[in-house]
């Protein structure tokens, strides 16, 4: 990112619609809610809205499931729900990850494309097993790795935890120690499935296991739903009197990894060349962060980014949770709200709430008291991963 984009871009609202394990209403109806919330927050109406962005891809592996509108909501679906199609200048739907399509939308706004972005992420998780590996042979790498279980994401990253726990001298209970103080921040989040759920570390050591040593607590919650968010630029946000939070960096990914994210040398390596990147994008530092969104697909990821972000050194980050670091209370509060493993599985846009509604003073119960600068990543570092830096407005 080039200098001259820092704090150009503003979030400026942000909407939910209902987050449940099986939602009875479509994905379509899902998405409007939460967009709407968006546009009321932000204090704009539909009229307004001329850009769109969004990631339309299914979350469950090994399912090709794709009817628009329940399966996914593309741009095109989308804007012929809002009745906004011949006011739309600008949209984007981006492969990967959230941070592509943000880091898209602030290249427009800053641009001149477009006056007012609605970004949205829906997600429907179909009945039936999650990453169920449902050709009937496996040819190629496969054959060497499906007969032996390892054809989903939960048995991928039980390698790269046994390597961390191997190299590092940590376990299953220093892990269970992040697991619960986010649960317990999930917890005040009125949002969140888990909400009204709290969690033990004896429950979570007794857990069952999905992947050893990955039990189903170390896995992020799949939900029917939608996450959606309003930005502007920043002097339309202030001419306007909006609270909100300033995008002051981004970076991308751009590790040549070969092993996917089953190996946390890839990821440590990938998450720490983005990081540099993103650092010298904003222009400011990890020391000068007050809190830290960091994606949480497995748990593991968060230690990861944790020490590849500079936060703390190589294989210390179970003694900075140990410690309460990350804690509310703690010198850099983690996943405020519970992200990906308490509040629900939105590919990253719990994050990018989360930093919006702490920076801007609305996140309640869990509000930081000084919250100026917070850091989002997405991704586990190692495949097409995103961070940005943000700033209160």
């Amino acid at each position: 990112m080039n200098a001259s984009l820092r704090d150009r871009v503003a979030i400026v609202g942000a909407g939910y619609s209902s987050l449940t394990r099986r939602s009875p209403r479509l994905l379509a109806e899902l998405t409007v809610e939460a967009c709407d919330a968006a546009l009321k927050d932000a204090g704009v109406t539909r009229a307004d809205v001329d850009g769109v962005a969004t990631v339309p891809t299914m979350p469950a592996y090994g399912n090709a499931g794709s009817l628009d509108g329940a399966d996914v909501v593309s741009v095109g679906y989308l804007i012929r729900l809002l009745g906004i199609g011949h006011q739309v200048d600008w949209y984007t739907q981006t492969p990967g990850l959230i941070t592509s399509t943000v880091i898209d939308a602030v290249n427009a706004l800053a641009a001149g494309a477009c006056n007012f972005v609605l970004v949205w992420r829906a997600v429907h998780m179909p009945r039936g097993r999650y990453s169920n590996f449902s050709r009937p042979g496996a040819g190629g790498e496969d054959q060497f790795r499906a007969p032996y279980g390892w054809t989903m994401p939960a048995a991928w990253q039980a390698m790269a935890y046994q390597k961390y726990f191997a190299d590092h001298g940590a376990g299953r209970e220093e892990m269970g120690r992040f697991v619960v103080d986010n649960r317990a921040n999930a917890n005040l989040n009125p949002r969140s499935y888990f909400r009204d759920v709290p969690l033990t570390l004896e429950e979570y050591m007794a857990s069952r296991m999905v992947a050893e040593p990955v039990c189903l607590y170390d896995c992020d919650l799949p939900v029917d739903g939608c996450a959606a968010i309003v930005l502007t630029t920043a002097e339309r946000a202030l001419a306007m009197g909006r609270r909100g939070a300033l995008i002051t960096g981004y970076a991308q990914t751009t590790y040549p990894s070969t092993g996917g994210f089953t190996d946390p040398e890839n990821m440590w390596i990938g998450g720490g060349a983005m990081g540099q990147k993103l650092w010298a994008a904003a222009g400011v530092g990890p020391e000068e962060m007050d809190l830290a969104l960091l994606y949480d697909g497995f748990s593991v990821f968060v230690w990861m980014w944790l020490e590849s972000l500079g936060f703390c050194k190589r294989g210390e980050a179970a003694a900075f949770f140990r410690d309460g670091h990350g804690r509310l209370t703690g010198s850099l509060p983690v996943n405020t709200s519970g992200c990906s493993l308490g509040e629900g599985r939105l590919h990253g846009m719990a994050h990018l709430t989360e930093a919006y509604l702490q920076l801007s003073g609305q996140a309640g119960a869990r509000q930081l008291p000084n919250a100026r600068r917070a850091v989002v990543t997405v991704g586990p570092g190692s495949w097409v991963s995103g961070g940005l830096v943000l700033r209160a407005l």
